[in-house]
Order: C-alpha cells, then structure tokens, then sequence
C-alpha cells in the first residue's frame, strides 16, 4: 500500500471563524465524505491546522505509489471543499513512517 497526503488550502485566513453558511454545507459534506473513506479504509488520518491559517490535512492509502496517482488525485479533486470551489488542493506522495498503536 501506499501513502498519499492531500493539502487543502481554504481561501482567505481565519476561514474556520469566518465561514459562510453555504461554506458550512460544504465542510459539512466535508466531513461526512472523509467519515465515510475512513469506515472504507481508505482515509488514514485527517484534520485541519488551527490558528489564523486553516489548512486541511487528509493522509489516504492507495494500493500502490506508481499507478495509483490519478486515484489518489480523483480522491481528492472530489473532496467537496475542493469540488464546491472553497478549497483548493495539493497532492503530494507520501510515508508513514511512524505510527502510534503500530510501531
């Protein structure tokens, strides 16, 4: 298996504190959306950074590195935050080298 981490970088500073309400909806498909890959076993880990700058962090497992970049990519391209235009995303590879409860 392989890791992949997903940025998503929210459109102004102090997004968490100053959301609209149709923002809310989508951080609320959100959550759901990344509620559900994790039951399926796909999401790894997620969260956002807090203080002024709120960045969305989402760790995936893909089956494997080399071909799975485009799945990885259509993982997170449909994300809501990103789809509905609040986000935008960064895709990078990534490993988890350490984990709590596992090493």
């Amino acid at each position: 298996m392989a890791e992949w981490i997903y940025f998503l970088h929210a459109p102004r500073d102090d997004f968490a504190a100053t959301m609209t309400s149709e923002e809310e909806l989508a951080r609320d498909r959100h959550v759901e959306r990344l509620k559900r890959l994790l039951a399926e076993g796909t999401l790894i880990m997620a969260g956002p950074t807090l203080g002024r700058i709120n960045t969305g962090i989402a760790v995936i497992e893909a089956p494997d590195q080399a071909t799975d970049e485009a799945t990885a990519r259509r993982l997170m391209d449909e994300d809501p935050a990103i789809e509905s235009g609040y986000a935008t995303g960064e895709l990078r590879g990534f490993r988890v080298s350490l984990l709590h409860g596992r090493d």
